[in-house]
């Protein structure tokens, strides 16, 4: 008996199922990569943009687009690890590096989430004064307080809606932002500054300060933890191999909405400040000089969104320093243990004593990025040689070419780093 074959239209309808089918599961694994995200378009990041946007226009766009391209790489490898070995990064460099070495990785870590903390508190407190003339320190407790009460109430799978969809309003914030500002943004000055890399001395404190904003050590130790929330104990090779892609997806697709934001950031100060020679020297003058030159509403957007990422990154940064704190002393990752909290609460309270000492807050939040930028080769370190390892990661080890894209935005991290250390020196900062 003659069988007939499938039809053109059966083929193209089997395959659209498949592809359905195939996003249906993407859509459902969404969501580690986007809460990191939350870590790169926080306060810090405000602030050295605004910094980058109002002295520079356009011209260090093309640090955010490196900067995204290395952390694409770097937070899909720190998801990689947690996936194979069922470890946090923190938990991983305990057990596989050597006892000396593991301390220098974890305090060296916590001073680093220590300053992310300050600068997210810090940038949730101008939010507050900006919104509702409440005074610094007291918006910046409030924000600590709502972190960990949120932290502490919520199921996980909440609480990645909810900072998701923080990361959607701050985005729907900039894009309102660019279509209320003037002079309209030049778009092909902005294309041709993302992709075309331009650096002087003068800048050269503002483009490393850009880098330690979006490639942050927090966000590596914090992703190779939630991305286990899945739950994915007992699966096959072949399960595996498929949700490291679904795993990457969400990465890539996460940072390139960063990446959209952090932009945003960038050109609606050079389009408002730089284009009218405004200088701005702290958040606070930037949402106050924001209203003259393009109106009420894009000011009250800019505290809006300055607010939500504040919180919401918070909150993040909270996570990471329970996880970190927790992972490295070989305690349980779990929120609800006391050791988790206890992490929390020290690194919360150190950021919040630090804010009630500085006297500039522009220049604390730029300085905190500056801090995070310095420790970045001692989390990217432990990361490249974990990865790398059969012992490690079995058959999942990085390929050659993997470790040697790696080495190379490693060694230009560490580059970058020299050239601010000689910056700072030489008195150009």
């Amino acid at each position: 008996m003659r069988v007939s074959e499938p039809s053109l239209l059966d083929r193209q309808a089997a395959r659209l199922r498949g592809h359905g089918q195939f996003i249906r599961q993407v859509m459902a694994y969404l969501g580690p990569g986007f809460i990191v995200t939350v870590g790169f378009i926080d306060p810090g990041n405000w602030a050295t943009n605004v910094a980058a946007g109002a002295d520079f226009g356009y011209q260090l766009l093309w640090v955010v687009t490196l900067a995204t391209a290395i952390l694409i790489l770097w937070q899909h490898m720190s998801a990689h690890l947690g996936v194979v070995t069922g470890k946090c990064l923190a938990e991983a460099v305990r057990s596989y590096t050597h006892p000396w070495a593991s301390p220098i990785y974890g305090v060296t870590a916590m001073a680093a989430i220590c300053a992310t903390a300050l600068a997210e508190l810090l940038g949730a407190a101008i939010g507050f004064y900006a919104l509702f003339g409440i005074p610094i320190a007291a918006g910046a407790a409030i924000a600590a307080a709502l972190s960990c009460g949120m932290i502490a109430l919520q199921r996980y799978s909440t609480l990645e809606k909810v900072i998701v969809g923080f990361v959607g309003l701050i985005g729907l914030c900039y894009l309102a932002e660019l279509h209320l500002i003037r002079p309209a943004p030049d778009w092909g000055a902005i294309a041709h500054h993302l992709v075309v890399p331009h650096l002087t001395p003068s800048s050269t404190l503002v483009a490393i300060a850009v880098l330690g904003a979006v490639v942050m050590p927090h966000n590596m130790y914090l992703h190779s933890e939630i991305i286990q929330n899945r739950n994915w104990k007992g699966r096959s090779d072949e399960e595996t191999r498929r949700l490291l892609r679904f795993e990457f997806v969400d990465t890539f697709l996460a940072m390139l909405v960063g990446l959209a934001i952090n932009a945003a950031m960038v050109i609606v100060a050079a389009s408002v400040f730089h284009s009218h020679g405004k200088h701005v020297s702290d958040l606070i003058q930037a949402e106050a000089t924001l209203r003259p030159l393009a109106g009420n509403l894009a000011s009250v957007l800019f505290g809006v969104g300055l607010l939500l990422a504040g919180i919401s990154s918070s909150m993040t940064a909270a996570l990471a320093a329970g996880v970190t704190f927790t992972g490295y002393l070989g305690k349980e990752t779990r929120v609800e243990s006391n050791w988790f909290r206890l992490g929390m609460i020290l690194t919360l309270g150190a950021a919040y004593l630090l804010i009630l000492l500085v006297s500039d807050t522009f220049r604390a939040l730029i300085l905190s990025q500056v801090c995070l930028s310095i420790q970045l080769p001692l989390t990217m370190l432990p990361l490249l040689l974990l990865t790398a390892s059969k012992r490690v990661m079995g058959k999942y080890a990085n390929a050659w070419q993997e470790n040697g894209i790696m080495i190379l935005t490693g060694l230009a991290v560490l580059v970058l780093n020299v050239l601010l250390v000689l910056a700072l020196v030489r008195g150009k900062a």
